[in-house]
Formats: C-alpha cells, sequence, structure tokens
C-alpha cells in the first residue's frame, strides 16, 4: 500500500538494527511490518486524538512482544539498543502523523521488552 504520508514512505524504519549484524534482516524485516502496518491502520482509522492513537500503537506493540520469540529463537534478543530503535519508530510514527504531544513511553507501554 503507498502511504499518503511522505513522511513515512522516505523512511528507513528500524534503520539501526540492519546496520548491527546482532540482529536477523529476516527477524528485522518482521519488525519493519509491523510498523508498516501500524501507518497502514493510522492512514485507515484516522485516529481523532491521542487515546485513539494509543491503542494503535499499543495492539503494534504487542506485536513485537511476540516476535521476542523470533529474535530469540535466531540468537538474538530486543534488548537496550532494540528498545532505544523501536521506541524512536514508534515516535518517529506519531510525529510523523500529527502527535508530536504523544508520550513516547505510552506509545509502548504494553511492551514487555
Amino acid at each position: 500500500m503507498p502511504f499518503t504520508n511522505q513522511q513515512i514512505s522516505d523512511h528507513a524504519f528500524l534503520k539501526g538494527m540492519y546496520e548491527d549484524g546482532y540482529y536477523p534482516d529476516h527477524v528485522v524485516d518482521k519488525g519493519k511490518a509491523i510498523l508498516l502496518r501500524l501507518c497502514e491502520r493510522i492512514e485507515a482509522e484516522r485516529p481523532s486524538d491521542l487515546a485513539a492513537l494509543y491503542v494503535l500503537t499499543q495492539a503494534a506493540t504487542e506485536e513485537f512482544n511476540a516476535l521476542a520469540e523470533d529474535f530469540d529463537a535466531a540468537g538474538s534478543e530486543l534488548e537496550t539498543v532494540a528498545r532505544e530503535l523501536i521506541g524512536e519508530d514508534f515516535w518517529f510514527v506519531a510525529t510523523a502523523y500529527g502527535f508530536a504531544d504523544a508520550d513516547a513511553e505510552e506509545l509502548i507501554a504494553t511492551r514487555d521488552w
């Protein structure tokens, strides 16, 4: 799906994870897909306020929770660097869609990584 938001289209999601050999690309690809699906949902559902946005971002966070098992199976994990990179991309998505006042921690409040 082409995005209506050019910032999203131009963004290199999880770039730092792709650049670090510790994170297997095939698993990072799954994380990138989660973020892209989040963008698709935001464009389709057009959340009107932060509460509605948080519902979407926290659902995507739950997908990352499940993805932790894939990282473990590949000899990697969602540790400090990964947490920061993933959190930064959630923040990027929120701000790209006009939610600059979103709380970065609330975006991913359901995380267990």
